[in-house]
């Protein structure tokens, strides 16, 4: 645990840094062989991206540095507790391991909590706050679409 505390102390103090320049104070860190290969903060508030999370940004950067957007063997060490987007891109990138600082519990007398947002995903479709619905759409001329991607050898992720 003492190497993860360590690289949590890093995400904290990426987070405060970017908290005092003006952004929101979240940073991440992803490891990979006990190496530090990324670090990310929050840039929502300095690129009007909604996506920007420090987990995300990092996540961009690791799959720059390792040249490829397969994460499997990596850890993510965040200041705080990583919202579903973030856990989700994390999974899907083959993370292995995720740790935080700050739980949600701590984040929610200011605003930043998320587990909101996860209890409501944990709900049926019909039954959350955002609209979902199918909508079995399809281009006449090419009604195939995953089955074309496959078939041109593009499933490189």
């Amino acid at each position: 645990m003492i190497d993860a505390e360590r690289y949590l102390r890093r995400a904290i103090e990426l987070a405060r840094a970017n908290a005092e320049g003006g952004g929101r104070p979240f940073g991440a860190v992803v490891v990979k062989d006990g190496e530090v290969v990324a670090t990310g903060v929050n840039e929502i508030v300095a690129t009007g991206d909604p996506t920007a999370h420090a987990e995300l940004t990092a996540l961009r950067a690791a799959g720059r540095a390792l040249g490829s957007p397969d994460l499997s063997g990596c850890s993510v060490y965040a200041s705080g507790h990583p919202c579903p987007m973030c856990m989700a891109a994390m999974r899907m990138a083959g993370v292995v391991e995720v740790a935080f600082a700050y739980s949600n519990e701590d984040a929610e007398p200011y605003g930043l909590s998320t587990a909101a947002v996860y209890a409501d995903l944990a709900r049926p479709f019909a039954e959350q706050s955002m609209k979902i619905r199918h909508v079995p759409a399809r281009l006449e001329s090419h009604p195939d679409l995953y089955g074309g991607w496959k078939r041109r050898g593009d499933g490189r992720g």
